[in-house]
């Protein structure tokens, strides 16, 4: 049913039109006592229980960063069977993002391009909702992804992060710095390690006794991949996300005229799915069995997932791949892994 909707009616729509479209309804899906009654038929077998961070997830699948960027579908998203819901991309100014049209679909490869510049309500405002989110008695495991401020020089980048740390880490279950995103710039120089050792370490000291990891692109070199993992061993961090999107273009199906005209940005979905698994593998070995890794990147089947938890994925993450599934993305991944 799903398909013949998406072809039909979202196919057509704007993407990013279409995306603020169902939130309404994944809010809807979170209430009382209709999320009662969307958790029965999506409700995770218990045999997916994974402990990661110090804290029990329902399922190792969860939402990736980008898809609830302001803390407002997280009883929805939780209704619908996903495991943790990571919040954000927030900054600690409140800022509108990249001018529009900024979100493009690939449909030939179940892809998006994606240049959305962070565009979110600020993190004072996530932190009241993630301070509602967290009264709930039924709720998924909340992460936060904290980014640069767009107006904030690179310079000052430190004092930015520890500002959204101060404010969400107190109200969150895990926090992320992203230091890969494409579409902020100058944020993915932060990635260099000297310039990334005191970032990490003033955002650890901030975040207290909040889990902290640090998400990378797909993009960096395999010996920068390790270096990076092995400083956030070293700086004290819980974890790392591996990976953000991509810049690169290689090998997409779609006419190159249409991703021409998309222009610049992140690139998600399937054809990332080999490099976020290299990326994965490459981390795996470069850090200790208790150091959490988070997989992301190209994850649309429940064979991907099981893929990523075989490389050593503590958890994994999915976003495009709603765009394609649909709502019942997550009951399908979390069914598929009992079956595996």
């Amino acid at each position: 049913m799903y398909p013949f909707i998406f072809r039909t009616f979202f196919a057509r729509m704007d993407p990013e039109f279409a995306h603020h479209l169902v939130i309404p309804v994944i809010r809807v899906s979170g209430w009382r006592p209709i999320a009662w009654a969307v958790r029965a038929m999506t409700r995770p077998d218990p045999r997916l229980r994974t402990e990661a961070l110090g804290l029990v997830f329902d399922s190792p699948f969860g939402v990736a960063a980008g898809f609830d960027k302001n803390a407002v579908m997280i009883s929805g998203l939780h209704a619908l069977g996903f495991g943790h819901v990571e919040i954000g991309t927030v900054t600690a100014i409140p800022q509108d993002g990249n001018p529009r049209p900024r979100l493009f679909r690939l449909v030939e490869d179940r892809a998006l391009i994606n240049r959305m510049g962070f565009n979110n309500a600020g993190a004072a405002s996530a932190a009241n909702r993630l301070a509602r989110a967290r009264r709930r008695t039924r709720r998924p495991i909340i992460g936060a992804n904290i980014g640069k401020s767009r107006v904030v020089d690179v310079a000052d980048a430190v004092g930015d992060y520890v500002r959204s740390t101060e404010l969400v880490a107190p109200v969150a279950d895990y926090l992320v710095v992203n230091v890969s995103s494409p579409n902020t710039p100058g944020l993915r120089g932060l990635q260099a390690v000297e310039t990334l050792r005191p970032l990490l370490e003033a955002v650890r000291a901030a975040a207290g006794e909040t889990p902290l990891l640090v998400k990378i692109a797909p993009d960096l070199a395999d010996e920068e991949v390790s270096a990076i993992a092995g400083l956030a061993v070293d700086a004290g961090l819980a974890g790392l996300v591996a990976t953000n999107t991509t810049v690169a273009r290689e090998g997409l199906r779609t006419d190159a005229a249409k991703v021409d005209a998309a222009g610049a940005g992140g690139l998600s979905g399937a054809p990332l799915r080999e490099r976020a698994l290299e990326v994965l593998r490459i981390v795996r070995g470069a850090v200790p069995p208790g150091f959490c890794v988070i997989a992301a990147g190209g994850v649309e089947s429940a064979r991907d997932v099981q893929d990523r938890l075989d490389a050593g994925a503590d958890l994994v993450q999915g976003y495009t791949g709603f765009i394609y599934r649909g709502p019942f993305w997550a009951r399908q991944i979390n069914r598929g892994l009992v079956r595996a």
